[in-house]
Protein backbone atom coordinates (compact mmCIF):
# COMPACT_ATOMS: atom_id res chain seq x y z
CA UNK A 1 0.00 0.00 0.00
CA UNK A 2 1.58 3.37 -1.11
CA UNK A 3 2.02 6.14 1.51
CA UNK A 4 2.69 9.61 1.66
CA UNK A 5 6.71 9.50 0.93
CA UNK A 6 5.95 7.75 -2.78
CA UNK A 7 4.50 11.12 -3.49
CA UNK A 8 7.83 12.64 -3.22
CA UNK A 9 6.75 16.27 -1.07
CA UNK A 10 8.88 18.46 1.08
CA UNK A 11 9.95 18.16 4.55
CA UNK A 12 7.47 21.02 5.42
CA UNK A 13 4.51 19.17 4.15
CA UNK A 14 5.79 15.50 5.35
CA UNK A 15 6.00 17.61 9.08
CA UNK A 16 2.40 18.71 8.73
CA UNK A 17 1.25 15.48 7.94
CA UNK A 18 2.82 13.71 10.70
CA UNK A 19 1.23 16.02 13.09
CA UNK A 20 -1.96 15.33 11.70
CA UNK A 21 -1.29 11.44 11.85
CA UNK A 22 -1.49 10.98 8.39
CA UNK A 23 0.73 8.31 6.47
CA UNK A 24 -1.14 6.86 3.56
CA UNK A 25 -3.37 8.90 0.75
CA UNK A 26 -6.59 8.26 0.17
CA UNK A 27 -6.96 6.82 -3.57
CA UNK A 28 -8.29 10.28 -5.17
CA UNK A 29 -4.91 12.30 -3.14
CA UNK A 30 -2.85 9.75 -4.88
CA UNK A 31 -4.63 9.35 -8.25
CA UNK A 32 -4.76 13.40 -8.74
CA UNK A 33 -1.46 14.46 -7.40
CA UNK A 34 0.89 13.75 -10.20
CA UNK A 35 -1.92 15.14 -12.45
CA UNK A 36 -2.52 18.36 -10.82
CA UNK A 37 1.27 18.90 -10.09
CA UNK A 38 1.72 18.57 -13.79
CA UNK A 39 0.30 21.86 -14.37
CA UNK A 40 -2.70 20.27 -16.74
CA UNK A 41 -6.23 21.03 -16.68
CA UNK A 42 -7.74 18.44 -14.20
CA UNK A 43 -11.79 16.93 -13.68
CA UNK A 44 -11.60 14.97 -9.96
CA UNK A 45 -14.84 13.00 -9.70
CA UNK A 46 -15.25 11.86 -6.29
CA UNK A 47 -17.33 11.92 -3.40
CA UNK A 48 -17.28 14.10 -0.68
CA UNK A 49 -15.75 12.60 2.34
CA UNK A 50 -12.62 11.07 -0.12
CA UNK A 51 -10.06 14.02 1.06
CA UNK A 52 -10.57 15.90 -1.77
CA UNK A 53 -9.21 19.52 -0.17
CA UNK A 54 -5.92 17.65 0.27
CA UNK A 55 -6.12 16.10 -3.14
CA UNK A 56 -5.55 19.59 -5.01
CA UNK A 57 -4.08 21.41 -2.33
CA UNK A 58 -0.54 19.00 -1.89
CA UNK A 59 0.35 19.70 -5.51
CA UNK A 60 -0.05 23.43 -5.35
CA UNK A 61 1.30 23.74 -2.10
CA UNK A 62 4.73 21.67 -2.99
CA UNK A 63 5.04 23.93 -6.35
CA UNK A 64 4.24 27.19 -4.36
CA UNK A 65 7.20 28.98 -3.95
CA UNK A 66 7.99 31.85 -1.32
CA UNK A 67 6.76 35.34 -2.51
CA UNK A 68 6.34 38.83 -1.17
CA UNK A 69 3.63 40.07 -3.80
CA UNK A 70 0.67 41.20 -2.78
CA UNK A 71 -1.92 39.76 -4.86
CA UNK A 72 -3.21 36.40 -4.67
CA UNK A 73 -1.43 33.09 -7.05
CA UNK A 74 -4.10 30.38 -6.61
CA UNK A 75 -8.17 31.02 -6.38
CA UNK A 76 -9.93 28.30 -4.83
CA UNK A 77 -14.10 28.64 -5.12
CA UNK A 78 -16.52 26.87 -3.17
CA UNK A 79 -20.46 27.07 -2.86
CA UNK A 80 -20.83 27.79 0.79
CA UNK A 81 -19.14 30.42 4.15
CA UNK A 82 -19.01 26.97 6.08
CA UNK A 83 -16.62 25.89 3.12
CA UNK A 84 -14.88 28.67 2.91
CA UNK A 85 -13.85 27.93 6.53
CA UNK A 86 -13.60 24.71 6.59
CA UNK A 87 -11.11 24.81 3.68
CA UNK A 88 -8.89 27.63 4.68
CA UNK A 89 -8.55 25.74 7.99
CA UNK A 90 -7.35 22.62 5.89
CA UNK A 91 -5.13 24.88 4.37
CA UNK A 92 -3.84 26.35 7.33
CA UNK A 93 -2.85 23.07 8.70
CA UNK A 94 -0.64 21.31 5.57
CA UNK A 95 0.95 24.55 5.70
CA UNK A 96 2.00 24.93 9.26
CA UNK A 97 5.53 24.75 8.51
CA UNK A 98 5.25 26.95 5.32
CA UNK A 99 5.64 30.68 4.99
CA UNK A 100 1.99 31.41 3.95
CA UNK A 101 -1.03 33.86 3.58
CA UNK A 102 -4.49 32.52 3.35
CA UNK A 103 -7.46 34.58 3.43
CA UNK A 104 -11.43 33.16 3.03
CA UNK A 105 -13.82 35.96 2.24
CA UNK A 106 -17.24 35.54 1.80
CA UNK A 107 -21.28 37.84 1.64
CA UNK A 108 -22.94 38.18 5.03
CA UNK A 109 -19.88 40.41 6.73
CA UNK A 110 -18.34 43.56 6.05
CA UNK A 111 -16.77 43.56 2.72
CA UNK A 112 -14.71 46.51 3.87
CA UNK A 113 -12.63 44.58 6.61
CA UNK A 114 -12.28 41.87 3.84
CA UNK A 115 -10.61 44.59 1.32
CA UNK A 116 -8.41 45.36 4.43
CA UNK A 117 -7.44 41.75 4.76
CA UNK A 118 -6.78 41.87 0.82
CA UNK A 119 -4.70 44.42 0.74
CA UNK A 120 -2.32 43.26 3.48
CA UNK A 121 -1.30 41.06 0.57
CA UNK A 122 -1.70 36.82 0.05
CA UNK A 123 -1.30 33.46 -1.82
CA UNK A 124 -4.54 32.07 -1.51
CA UNK A 125 -7.88 33.01 -1.50
CA UNK A 126 -10.43 31.27 -0.66
CA UNK A 127 -14.33 32.68 -1.86
CA UNK A 128 -17.78 32.08 -2.13
CA UNK A 129 -18.10 33.48 -5.98
CA UNK A 130 -20.43 36.36 -5.34
CA UNK A 131 -18.02 38.01 -2.56
CA UNK A 132 -14.61 37.45 -4.43
CA UNK A 133 -16.28 38.77 -7.82
CA UNK A 134 -16.81 42.22 -5.94
CA UNK A 135 -13.88 42.72 -4.19
CA UNK A 136 -12.65 41.95 -7.92
CA UNK A 137 -15.04 45.04 -9.52
CA UNK A 138 -13.74 46.81 -6.36
CA UNK A 139 -10.53 46.56 -7.77
CA UNK A 140 -8.95 45.56 -4.32
CA UNK A 141 -8.76 42.59 -5.39
CA UNK A 142 -6.32 41.84 -8.15
CA UNK A 143 -6.60 38.82 -10.75
CA UNK A 144 -3.48 39.45 -12.74
CA UNK A 145 -1.77 37.17 -10.62
CA UNK A 146 -3.37 33.89 -10.76
CA UNK A 147 -1.98 30.82 -11.94
CA UNK A 148 -4.53 28.14 -10.18
CA UNK A 149 -7.67 27.85 -10.09
CA UNK A 150 -9.53 25.05 -7.97
CA UNK A 151 -13.51 24.87 -7.97
CA UNK A 152 -14.41 22.84 -4.95
CA UNK A 153 -18.01 21.04 -5.16
CA UNK A 154 -18.69 22.45 -8.32
CA UNK A 155 -22.74 20.45 -9.17
CA UNK A 156 -23.21 22.35 -5.67
CA UNK A 157 -22.15 25.56 -7.34
CA UNK A 158 -24.36 25.24 -10.30
CA UNK A 159 -26.90 24.02 -8.19
CA UNK A 160 -27.10 26.95 -6.34
CA UNK A 161 -27.28 29.28 -9.35
CA UNK A 162 -23.61 30.46 -9.18
CA UNK A 163 -23.22 30.09 -12.98
CA UNK A 164 -23.48 33.53 -14.01
CA UNK A 165 -21.08 34.72 -11.30
CA UNK A 166 -18.41 31.72 -12.13
CA UNK A 167 -18.64 33.55 -15.58
CA UNK A 168 -18.00 36.62 -14.75
CA UNK A 169 -14.99 35.34 -12.70
CA UNK A 170 -13.52 33.37 -15.49
CA UNK A 171 -14.13 36.95 -17.65
CA UNK A 172 -11.46 38.74 -15.68
CA UNK A 173 -8.90 35.79 -15.09
CA UNK A 174 -5.68 35.59 -17.28
CA UNK A 175 -5.89 33.66 -19.69
CA UNK A 176 -2.53 31.15 -18.75
CA UNK A 177 -3.94 29.39 -15.71
CA UNK A 178 -4.69 26.01 -14.25
CA UNK A 179 -8.10 25.00 -13.98
CA UNK A 180 -8.98 22.64 -11.58
CA UNK A 181 -12.42 21.11 -11.04
CA UNK A 182 -13.60 18.68 -7.83
CA UNK A 183 -17.09 17.66 -8.38
CA UNK A 184 -19.51 14.66 -6.54
CA UNK A 185 -21.70 13.84 -9.51
CA UNK A 186 -20.79 14.96 -13.42
CA UNK A 187 -23.79 16.73 -14.63
CA UNK A 188 -24.55 18.22 -17.67
CA UNK A 189 -24.47 21.72 -16.41
CA UNK A 190 -20.65 20.59 -15.01
CA UNK A 191 -19.94 18.94 -18.20
CA UNK A 192 -20.99 22.52 -20.43
CA UNK A 193 -18.51 24.72 -17.74
CA UNK A 194 -15.85 22.18 -18.88
CA UNK A 195 -16.25 22.03 -22.40
CA UNK A 196 -16.30 26.25 -21.94
CA UNK A 197 -13.54 27.07 -19.94
CA UNK A 198 -10.70 24.14 -19.35
CA UNK A 199 -8.05 23.00 -22.16
CA UNK A 200 -8.30 19.40 -22.74
CA UNK A 201 -8.69 18.42 -19.21
CA UNK A 202 -7.05 15.00 -17.72
CA UNK A 203 -9.93 13.31 -15.35
CA UNK A 204 -9.48 11.57 -12.57
CA UNK A 205 -12.77 9.31 -11.28
CA UNK A 206 -12.61 7.69 -7.70
CA UNK A 207 -15.65 5.81 -7.06
CA UNK A 208 -19.11 6.28 -9.50
CA UNK A 209 -21.27 8.41 -7.61
CA UNK A 210 -24.11 5.60 -7.59
CA UNK A 211 -21.85 3.13 -5.58
CA UNK A 212 -22.68 3.04 -1.95
CA UNK A 213 -19.46 3.18 0.33
CA UNK A 214 -18.81 -0.89 1.88
CA UNK A 215 -18.40 -0.06 5.17
CA UNK A 216 -22.13 1.84 5.41
CA UNK A 217 -24.67 -0.01 6.39
CA UNK A 218 -28.09 0.91 5.23
CA UNK A 219 -31.45 0.31 6.11
CA UNK A 220 -35.06 1.84 5.13
CA UNK A 221 -38.50 1.96 7.09
CA UNK A 222 -41.82 2.50 5.05
CA UNK A 223 -43.39 5.41 7.50
CA UNK A 224 -47.44 6.50 6.28
CA UNK A 225 -46.50 10.44 7.30
CA UNK A 226 -44.68 13.09 9.19
CA UNK A 227 -45.94 12.42 12.39
CA UNK A 228 -45.40 8.65 12.47
CA UNK A 229 -41.79 9.80 11.09
CA UNK A 230 -41.41 12.16 13.68
CA UNK A 231 -41.97 9.03 16.58
CA UNK A 232 -40.15 6.66 14.86
CA UNK A 233 -37.22 8.84 14.94
CA UNK A 234 -38.07 10.29 18.79
CA UNK A 235 -38.16 6.36 19.65
CA UNK A 236 -34.70 5.59 17.92
CA UNK A 237 -32.90 8.72 18.85
CA UNK A 238 -33.76 7.95 22.71
CA UNK A 239 -30.41 5.12 22.86
CA UNK A 240 -28.25 7.93 23.88
CA UNK A 241 -25.29 4.94 23.34
CA UNK A 242 -26.03 3.80 19.90
CA UNK A 243 -27.46 6.85 17.98
CA UNK A 244 -24.28 8.84 19.63
CA UNK A 245 -23.38 10.85 16.86
CA UNK A 246 -26.81 11.64 14.62
CA UNK A 247 -26.66 13.46 10.97
CA UNK A 248 -30.61 13.91 10.09
CA UNK A 249 -31.33 15.22 6.61
CA UNK A 250 -34.35 17.16 5.71
CA UNK A 251 -36.22 18.37 2.23
CA UNK A 252 -35.74 21.80 2.16
CA UNK A 253 -35.58 25.26 5.24
CA UNK A 254 -39.19 25.01 6.35
CA UNK A 255 -39.01 20.91 7.23
CA UNK A 256 -35.65 21.98 8.74
CA UNK A 257 -37.60 24.36 10.94
CA UNK A 258 -40.17 22.01 11.90
CA UNK A 259 -38.45 19.16 13.19
CA UNK A 260 -36.34 20.83 14.96
CA UNK A 261 -38.80 22.45 16.76
CA UNK A 262 -40.86 18.95 17.27
CA UNK A 263 -37.58 17.61 18.77
CA UNK A 264 -36.57 20.41 20.54
CA UNK A 265 -39.79 19.48 22.93
CA UNK A 266 -37.59 16.18 24.02
CA UNK A 267 -33.35 16.61 22.88
CA UNK A 268 -33.32 20.24 23.69
CA UNK A 269 -29.51 20.28 24.79
CA UNK A 270 -28.76 17.56 22.46
CA UNK A 271 -30.31 19.67 19.26
CA UNK A 272 -29.02 22.00 16.74
CA UNK A 273 -30.15 22.91 13.12
CA UNK A 274 -28.49 25.01 9.74
CA UNK A 275 -30.16 25.90 7.15
CA UNK A 276 -29.00 28.69 4.58
CA UNK A 277 -31.50 31.12 6.23
CA UNK A 278 -30.34 30.78 9.59
CA UNK A 279 -27.10 33.48 10.39
CA UNK A 280 -23.52 33.02 10.05
CA UNK A 281 -22.83 33.37 13.42
CA UNK A 282 -25.42 30.82 14.35
CA UNK A 283 -24.31 28.06 11.71
CA UNK A 284 -20.73 27.81 12.39
CA UNK A 285 -21.60 27.48 16.42
CA UNK A 286 -23.99 24.47 15.46
CA UNK A 287 -21.49 23.36 13.17
CA UNK A 288 -18.81 23.44 16.13
CA UNK A 289 -20.93 22.24 18.92
CA UNK A 290 -21.67 19.18 16.84
CA UNK A 291 -18.54 18.85 15.82
CA UNK A 292 -17.43 18.60 19.31
CA UNK A 293 -19.92 16.43 20.75
CA UNK A 294 -21.61 19.35 22.87
CA UNK A 295 -24.41 18.23 20.27
CA UNK A 296 -25.53 14.72 19.71
CA UNK A 297 -28.11 15.64 16.89
CA UNK A 298 -27.60 17.96 13.85
CA UNK A 299 -30.66 18.67 11.76
CA UNK A 300 -29.72 20.04 8.16
CA UNK A 301 -30.78 20.45 4.51
CA UNK A 302 -28.90 19.05 1.59
CA UNK A 303 -26.68 22.34 0.51
CA UNK A 304 -26.13 23.23 4.15
CA UNK A 305 -24.20 19.88 4.57
CA UNK A 306 -22.43 19.50 1.77
CA UNK A 307 -18.86 18.91 2.07
CA UNK A 308 -18.67 19.31 5.68
CA UNK A 309 -15.74 17.19 7.54
CA UNK A 310 -17.20 15.87 10.23
CA UNK A 311 -15.99 12.69 12.09
CA UNK A 312 -17.26 9.90 13.54
CA UNK A 313 -21.24 10.43 12.82
CA UNK A 314 -22.57 7.07 13.76
CA UNK A 315 -25.71 7.33 11.63
CA UNK A 316 -27.61 9.40 9.16
CA UNK A 317 -31.29 10.01 8.97
CA UNK A 318 -32.78 10.60 5.63
CA UNK A 319 -35.95 12.03 7.43
CA UNK A 320 -36.75 12.89 3.67
CA UNK A 321 -36.14 10.88 0.59
CA UNK A 322 -34.57 13.06 -1.75
CA UNK A 323 -35.50 13.47 -4.93
CA UNK A 324 -32.10 13.15 -6.74
CA UNK A 325 -30.79 9.71 -6.01
CA UNK A 326 -27.12 11.26 -5.74
CA UNK A 327 -27.96 13.46 -2.97
CA UNK A 328 -28.97 10.62 -1.12
CA UNK A 329 -25.18 9.20 -1.95
CA UNK A 330 -23.81 12.91 -0.66
CA UNK A 331 -26.38 12.33 2.59
CA UNK A 332 -24.76 8.82 3.46
CA UNK A 333 -21.12 9.77 2.80
CA UNK A 334 -21.29 11.91 5.89
CA UNK A 335 -20.74 8.63 8.21
CA UNK A 336 -18.75 5.82 7.95
CA UNK A 337 -15.99 8.68 7.04
CA UNK A 338 -11.83 7.38 7.39
CA UNK A 339 -12.63 3.43 6.84
CA UNK A 340 -14.89 3.50 9.84
CA UNK A 341 -18.37 1.77 10.45
CA UNK A 342 -21.40 4.08 9.41
CA UNK A 343 -24.93 3.34 10.01
CA UNK A 344 -27.32 5.51 6.79
CA UNK A 345 -31.36 5.11 7.57
CA UNK A 346 -34.12 6.34 5.28
CA UNK A 347 -37.37 6.48 6.15
CA UNK A 348 -40.11 6.81 2.80
CA UNK A 349 -43.65 7.69 2.58
CA UNK A 350 -45.83 5.90 0.00
CA UNK A 351 -45.43 9.48 -2.48
CA UNK A 352 -41.56 9.36 -2.08
CA UNK A 353 -41.52 5.44 -3.03
CA UNK A 354 -40.64 6.33 -6.45
CA UNK A 355 -37.38 8.43 -5.25
CA UNK A 356 -36.62 5.68 -3.67
CA UNK A 357 -36.74 3.07 -6.20
CA UNK A 358 -34.01 5.80 -8.26
CA UNK A 359 -32.02 5.22 -5.00
CA UNK A 360 -31.70 1.63 -5.21
CA UNK A 361 -31.67 1.23 -8.90
CA UNK A 362 -28.31 3.62 -9.24
CA UNK A 363 -26.60 1.46 -6.17
CA UNK A 364 -27.64 -1.38 -8.03
CA UNK A 365 -28.75 -2.76 -4.54
CA UNK A 366 -32.09 -2.90 -2.53
CA UNK A 367 -31.53 -1.70 0.80
CA UNK A 368 -32.95 -3.71 3.61
CA UNK A 369 -36.31 -3.08 5.07
CA UNK A 370 -37.14 -2.95 8.43
CA UNK A 371 -40.64 -2.90 10.36
CA UNK A 372 -41.68 -0.23 12.38
CA UNK A 373 -41.17 -0.96 15.95
CA UNK A 374 -44.43 -2.05 17.93
CA UNK A 375 -44.41 0.44 20.59
CA UNK A 376 -44.36 3.44 18.08
CA UNK A 377 -47.61 5.22 17.48
CA UNK A 378 -48.77 5.31 13.48
CA UNK A 379 -50.11 8.51 13.54
CA UNK A 380 -52.83 9.83 11.00
CA UNK A 381 -52.33 13.33 11.85
CA UNK A 382 -50.84 15.09 8.66
CA UNK A 383 -49.24 18.71 8.37
CA UNK A 384 -50.38 20.90 5.50
CA UNK A 385 -48.09 19.18 2.64
CA UNK A 386 -49.60 15.71 2.99
CA UNK A 387 -53.18 16.41 2.79
CA UNK A 388 -55.49 16.16 -0.17
CA UNK A 389 -56.30 19.15 -2.28
CA UNK A 390 -60.37 19.24 -2.19
CA UNK A 391 -60.85 20.98 -5.43
CA UNK A 392 -64.08 23.04 -5.27
CA UNK A 393 -66.23 22.57 -8.56
CA UNK A 394 -69.14 24.70 -9.32
CA UNK A 395 -68.84 27.09 -6.37
CA UNK A 396 -71.83 29.81 -6.96
CA UNK A 397 -70.09 31.65 -4.66
CA UNK A 398 -66.25 31.35 -6.27
CA UNK A 399 -65.38 34.32 -8.97
CA UNK A 400 -64.63 33.15 -12.50
CA UNK A 401 -61.08 33.70 -13.71
CA UNK A 402 -62.32 37.12 -15.66
CA UNK A 403 -63.61 38.32 -12.71
CA UNK A 404 -60.74 37.55 -10.31
CA UNK A 405 -58.45 40.37 -9.14
CA UNK A 406 -54.62 40.25 -8.48
CA UNK A 407 -53.44 39.79 -4.68
CA UNK A 408 -52.24 43.85 -5.19
CA UNK A 409 -55.02 45.41 -6.61
CA UNK A 410 -56.47 48.42 -5.41
CA UNK A 411 -58.47 51.98 -6.63
CA UNK A 412 -56.07 54.63 -7.44
CA UNK A 413 -56.38 57.23 -4.83
CA UNK A 414 -57.77 60.59 -6.13
CA UNK A 415 -54.46 62.25 -6.01
CA UNK A 416 -52.40 59.17 -8.06
CA UNK A 417 -55.33 59.59 -10.81
CA UNK A 418 -53.03 60.78 -13.31
CA UNK A 419 -53.95 62.08 -17.11
CA UNK A 420 -51.59 62.19 -20.32
CA UNK A 421 -51.20 65.85 -20.62
CA UNK A 422 -49.31 65.52 -23.62
CA UNK A 423 -46.73 68.33 -25.16
CA UNK A 424 -48.30 71.18 -23.97
CA UNK A 425 -47.64 69.99 -20.24
CA UNK A 426 -43.69 71.06 -19.99
CA UNK A 427 -45.35 74.50 -21.37
CA UNK A 428 -47.76 74.68 -17.97
CA UNK A 429 -44.89 73.47 -15.82
CA UNK A 430 -42.48 76.09 -17.34
CA UNK A 431 -44.71 78.78 -16.74
CA UNK A 432 -45.42 77.85 -13.12
CA UNK A 433 -41.79 77.31 -12.18
CA UNK A 434 -39.39 79.98 -14.29
CA UNK A 435 -36.05 79.74 -14.30
CA UNK A 436 -33.99 82.42 -12.78
CA UNK A 437 -33.24 84.54 -15.29
CA UNK A 438 -30.39 86.76 -14.48
CA UNK A 439 -27.96 84.05 -14.16
CA UNK A 440 -26.91 81.27 -16.88
CA UNK A 441 -28.97 82.62 -19.18
CA UNK A 442 -26.89 84.44 -21.80
CA UNK A 443 -30.01 85.44 -24.15
CA UNK A 444 -31.36 87.21 -21.44
CA UNK A 445 -28.27 89.19 -20.55
CA UNK A 446 -27.25 90.07 -23.93
CA UNK A 447 -30.45 91.37 -24.72
CA UNK A 448 -30.14 93.53 -21.66
CA UNK A 449 -27.51 94.66 -22.55
CA UNK A 450 -28.90 96.42 -26.01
Amino acid sequence: MSTFQDLNLNTPLYNALSDLGFTQPTPIQQEAFNVVASGKDVVGIAQTGTGKTFAYMLPILKNLKFSTQENPRVLVLVPTRELVVQVVDEIEKLSKYINLRVLGVYGGVNINTQKQAVAQGLDIIVATPGRVYDLAVSRVLQFKSIQKVVIDEVDVMLDLGFRHQLLNIFDILPEKRQNIMFSATMTQDVDDLIYDFFIAPERVSIAVSGTPLENISQTKYTVPNFYTKLNLLNHLLRDTEKYNKVLIFVAHKKMADRLFEALDEIFHDELCVIHSNKTQNYRLRSIEQFREGFNRILVATDVMARGLDIDNVSHVFNFDTPDFPENYMHRIGRTGRAEREGQAIIFSTVKEQESLDKIEALMQMEIPFLEIPEDVVISTELIEEEREVIKERNNPLRLKKSDEVGAAFHEKSEKNQQENKGGSYKFKIAAKYKKPKTRGDKNYNKRNKK
